[in-house]
């Protein structure tokens, strides 16, 4: 089974989606999920996780809905929040969802760098292997010192980084990222989700070559077995279709073994996700 493990979905609201600049127009729009199903047939793709855009529980229960109403949608990556003295509470309350796989934060947002160590916010991911939650790392290249020590802290919870950190692709820095990712690598615990890359890139003028180094960093650091496939679309869009996304990471793994392949498009997150 193919999937795809990393979708937004939206009614789009100009003061919610503020994040959406004026250079990323061709998102100011709505995406459900009738719209993506067409993509993913043509491409192959039989399931994916819905993960998300806004940081509210309302944006839990509308991805949760979603994925009630849509089979293809097989896991929902929600917001709670982490920091909250209710924290038990809430994911005492949101255990009832089974297709609610785990959580994210927007990090990459937040002022302070070293977030991710706050103690509020570790006591609130501390509780989520009793719910045997995951939790989407979403990152810049300088946070990565930070989720270094903060994965480590968390031996027993499963984590995946999103979208490679999201290196420079389109300054085409690597050093200093690859230097820090690598950090990563004996920490079984931690996935990657090649995603995104594209969006990291020239949006106007990217090529297939602009991302095979960082590919190759990542295989060599993660190994298919720790790297699943996403799309992130519809944020894609801003720099290509669903089809040349999904083109360019079959690209940067022609080399590989049908059975790492395989392992990357699908069974890594349907290992990582329990779906």
């Amino acid at each position: 089974m193919k999937i795809d493990s990393h979708l937004h979905f939206w009614h789009y609201e100009p003061v919610k989606d503020a994040w959406i600049t004026d250079e990323m127009q061709v998102i100011k729009n709505d995406f459900m999920p009738e719209q993506l199903i067409p993509l993913l047939a043509k491409n192959g793709i039989d399931a994916g996780i819905a993960v998300q855009a806004d940081q509210s529980e309302n944006e839990t229960h509308f991805l949760l809905d979603l994925a009630n109403q849509y089979d293809f949608i097989k896991g929902v990556v929600g917001w709670i929040d982490l920091r909250s003295e209710r924290i038990e509470e809430r994911l005492e309350y949101f255990s009832q969802f089974k297709l609610l796989k785990g959580f994210r934060h927007i990090v990459q947002a937040e002022p302070q760098i070293d977030f991710l160590l706050r103690p509020d916010f570790c006591r609130g991911i501390a509780a989520l292997a009793r719910y045997d939650y995951t939790y989407d790392i979403l990152i810049y290249p300088k946070h990565i010192p930070y989720a270094l020590e903060f994965a480590k802290q968390f031996p027993n919870q499963r984590f995946v980084l999103d979208h490679l950190a999201k290196p420079f692709i389109k300054d085409g820095l690597i050093d200093d990222w690859a230097q820090q990712i690598a950090g990563f690598a004996p920490m079984e615990h931690v996935s990657c989700k090649m995603a995104g890359l594209i969006t990291e890139a020239n949006w106007q003028n990217w090529q297939q070559a602009d991302f095979m180094r960082y590919v190759d960093k990542i295989l060599e650091i993660f190994g298919p077995d720790r790297m699943m496939y996403g799309s992130d679309w519809p944020v894609c869009l801003v720099a290509g279709s669903y089809d040349q996304v999904y083109d360019v990471v079959e690209k940067s793994i022609d080399s590989l073994t049908p059975a790492e392949k395989n392992q990357i498009l699908g069974q890594t997150c349907a290992e990582y996700y329990k779906i």
